[in-house]
C-alpha cells in the first residue's frame, strides 16, 4: 500500500508535552466500526468493557537510554549522542548515533559529556559495527549489572523527538514516562497507553470482573523512526525482544474459551500477542525477537479490543490501528480527535478501538 494513504495534518498545539494529571483523567475516544466516535475519559474504562474481559499490559521498564559523549581523534573532538534500542549481549547494545558519520568502526566513544557539562564519566564503548540509518553496535567496557548501573548514572530519559525538540527532559519525566506497573528493565520508549493507569483504575477494573495480565516487550527507539519508503512493503521494521510466559498464554486462552475478550493495552502488547498466536488464535508461550509489521489486510488472531494513544502521520502505528479498525474509520476518528482538541502522542489522550469484523 502507498504510505501517503496514512498521512494527515496535525496542528502542533495538539502534541502533548506533559501527561494528564491524574493519569486516568485523560480523554478516551471510543471507536467502534460503523458507529460514530464517542467521547469518554480513561476512568470510564470499566463501564466500556464486560465482566470476563481481560486487559493485557506490557510491563517493560524504560531505562535512561539516551547517552551523550565524545569521540576523539587526536586533537579533534566530536560530540555524539547515542540512543540505545536493543540489548544483544551482557556488554553490548544496538544504538542509533547522531551524527553517525562522525564515528568509524573501531573508534571509541566516552560517555558522560553533554551540552551542559564537560564531565567525563567512566562509561566507554567501542563501535563494533555500523549499519543503515545511523544504527551501530556498541561494545561497552562494562558488562551485566555494572553496565546497567553506569547507564543509569550517565543516561537521560529518552523522550520522543517530538517532545525533546520542544522542551528539555526534567525530573518529572523520570516518573511520568514510566507505567506504575513497570518491572522488567530494557525499554527505551514507554508503552504509552499504559501511562494512563492508576491504582484506583486497577481497583475499579478488578471490582468490575475484568482481569489484568502482563507480558513483556522491550520497546526500541525504532518505534520513532519515520517510514521513508513510498510503499509499505518496502519498509523494514526494527526487531524488539519480548516474552509471553506459559501461564499468561493459558490464562488468556481460558478467557477466550468462556466468551471473554482480550483487550490489548497498547500496540506493543498487541504486536507481542499476535507474534505468540497460532493461526487458530490460540496463544502459546513465546520468547524472542519480533519484527511483525501490521498493515491493512492483516488477519488478527489474538486481540479483540485495542487501547492506544494517538499516533504520528505516516507511522507504522497508524498503519496498525488502520488495519485493526479500518483505514476510513481511523481517518474519521483522527479528524474528530483533532477537531475536539484531543492531545496526541506519548503524553497525550487515548483511544479504545474495537476490531473491525472480517
Amino acid at each position: 500500500m502507498r504510505v501517503d494513504l496514512f498521512d494527515f495534518d496535525l496542528p502542533e498545539d495538539r502534541i502533548a508535552l506533559r501527561p494528564a494529571n491524574p493519569r486516568d483523567s485523560a480523554r478516551l475516544l471510543v471507536v467502534r466500526p460503523e458507529v460514530g466516535p464517542e467521547d469518554r475519559i480513561v476512568r470510564d474504562l470499566p463501564q466500556l468493557l464486560r465482566p470476563g474481559d481481560a486487559l493485557v499490559f506490557n510491563d517493560t521498564k524504560v531505562i535512561p537510554a539516551r547517552l551523550s559523549g565524545i569521540r576523539r581523534r587526536g586533537e579533534a573532538v566530536a560530540h555524539i549522542e547515542a540512543t540505545l534500542h536493543m540489548r544483544v549481549g551482557a556488554d553490548r547494545w544496538k544504538a542509533f548515533l547522531k551524527p553517525a558519520k562522525r564515528v568509524a568502526v573501531g573508534e571509541r566513544i566516552q560517555f558522560g559529556h553533554d551540552a551542559e557539562s564537560c564531565f567525563l564519566g567512566s562509561l566507554e564503548a567501542t563501535v563494533a559495527e555500523k549499519g543503515e540509518g545511523g544504527e551501530v553496535l556498541l561494545v561497552f567496557d562494562y558488562s551485566g549489572p555494572v553496565l546497567d548501573e553506569a547507564i543509569a548514572a550517565a543516561g537521560h530519559v529518552p523522550l520522543p523527538p517530538y517532545i525533546a525538540s520542544r522542551r528539555p527532559e526534567d525530573e518529572r519525566d523520570r516518573a511520568d514516562y514510566q507505567t506504575i506497573y513497570a518491572r522488567e528493565e530494557g525499554a527505551v520508549a514507554a508503552p504509552t497507553a499504559g501511562l494512563h493507569f492508576t491504582p484506583e483504575l486497577f481497583a475499579a477494573l478488578d471490582a468490575a470482573g475484568i482481569e489484568s495480565h502482563f507480558v513483556t516487550l522491550h520497546v526500541g527507539a525504532g518505534t520513532f523512526l519515520p517510514v521513508k519508503a513510498e510503499e509499505t512493503e518496502d519498509h523494514r521494521m526494527h526487531a524488539e525482544w519480548g516474552e509471553v510466559d506459559a501461564g499468561t498464554a493459558e490464562a488468556l486462552n481460558a478467557v477466550r474459551a468462556r466468551g471473554g475478550r482480550i483487550v490489548s493495552v497498547g500496540t506493543t502488547s498487541l504486536r507481542l500477542l499476535e507474534s505468540a498466536a497460532e493461526a487458530s488464535g490460540r496463544l502459546v508461550a513465546w520468547s524472542g525477537e519480533t519484527d511483525i509489521f501490521i498493515t491493512p489486510g492483516y488477519r488478527f488472531r489474538a486481540v479483540d479490543i485495542l487501547m492506544t494513544n494517538f499516533h504520528l502521520p505516516r507511522s507504522t502505528l497508524f498503519m496498525l490501528v488502520s488495519a485493526f479498525s479500518g483505514l476510513e474509520v481511523m481517518q474519521e476518528a483522527y479528524r474528530h480527535a483533532i477537531e475536539k482538541g484531543y492531545r496526541f502522542y506519548s503524553y497525550g489522550d487515548a483511544s479504545l478501538l474495537f476490531r473491525r469484523e472480517e
